[in-house]
């Protein structure tokens, strides 16, 4: 998964209850996650001891990798 806030339709709505701001403080950029790292995030996320993934895609995925998004 491909996060990257510059293009998240929520960025600077949501940062303060997503998971990308509490681990890595609002990067500039993109942030890529595997599959494994993926899960975790939202295994956390679902125990309620991280924030969600909070990103609104402004674009839509690539049609060659649909897993590939961005966010805020």
């Amino acid at each position: 998964m491909l996060i990257d806030c510059d293009t998240c339709a929520v960025r600077d709505l949501a940062c303060g209850d997503c998971v990308v701001t509490a681990l890595l403080n609002a990067p500039s950029g993109a942030v890529e996650l595997d599959s494994a790292e993926e899960l975790a995030l939202g295994a956390l996320a679902g125990g309620g001891l991280l924030p969600p993934l909070r990103l609104v895609p402004t674009t839509p995925p690539e049609p060659d990798d649909r897993r590939r998004t961005a966010i805020a």
